[in-house]
């Protein structure tokens, strides 16, 4: 049974490593190829684009794949909803294992929107010195703007940005995951008065959450889209490989 996985996130690797002791699978993990050194799953991989949705269902059809799993960011919407296309097109069942969002404490200070280009919109009003948790991609939404250009960005990123991104800006170039009191530092170092960030859920960079309730931080926090509905979704690499095991049950096998 040959099971790819869309990947790029700790889950889609972690799940990668769990799937290797299974016997009787072959495991691809496809990665985008955005950032420059990215930490490889053990299994097949490969890297770069599928030229959309057809280019996928044509892929899975020339590698006998007999599951299809996304396992990429909340936010890597087009590669989702490629996917949920391509396994249609191909007759393959799909799966997306999304790691749950982050949920609002006692004290939390939580402003939620749609999309960047709200989060840019209610900056002002919040803030001066922004702490943007973001990465690289979507920084034109806070470029070209009188009022964002006031502003002051800490834009953390594990590659370097290239533009546009906001006028006042500096760039701090770090990987997750995180820890509590780097968090405190970094805001207290910073002077930051706002954080924005996305709903990514996942333990590896929630500290900053944390530390921004203490200091009382607002946080801009982007709502993550929704999986598509053709998709079953699951939490966890565990329950992914339950569904796996579900799939070889069902008859899913060389075709």
């Amino acid at each position: 049974m040959h099971i790819l996985i869309l990947g790029g996130t700790t889950e889609a690797r972690r799940l990668a490593e769990l799937l290797a002791g299974e016997p009787g699978l072959r495991v691809t993990s496809s990665l985008a190829g955005r950032v420059a050194a990215p930490r490889l799953p053990p299994g097949e991989v490969r890297v770069g684009g599928f030229g959309g949705a057809e280019g996928m269902a044509a892929w899975l059809r020339e590698h006998r794949v007999d599951a299809l799993i996304d396992a990429t960011h909340p936010f890597a919407g087009t590669i989702s909803f490629n996917a949920a296309s391509a396994a249609a097109l191909a007759h393959v069942p799909l799966l997306a294992l999304r790691r749950s969002g982050w949920v609002a404490d006692e004290g939390d200070d939580w402003h939620r929107v749609d999309s960047l280009e709200q989060a840019a919109r209610v900056l002002p009003a919040l803030g001066e010195r922004v702490f943007l948790t973001t990465g690289r991609m979507g920084l034109a939404a806070f470029a070209g703007d009188p009022e964002l250009d006031a502003l002051w960005f800490l834009v953390r990123s594990v590659d370097a940005p290239e533009p546009p991104y906001p006028a006042r800006m500096e760039v701090l170039l770090d990987r997750g995951p995180f820890t509590l009191d780097g968090e405190r530092e970094l805001l207290r170092t910073h002077r930051i008065d706002v954080v924005v960030t996305k709903d990514s859920g996942g333990a590896a960079t929630a500290p900053k959450l944390v530390a921004a309730r203490e200091a009382g931080v607002p946080v801009v926090v982007v709502r993550r889209p929704a999986a598509p509905a053709s998709a079953a979704v699951v939490a966890t690499p565990g329950e992914a490989v339950a569904w796996v095991r579900l799939q070889r049950g069902c008859g899913a096998g060389p075709r």
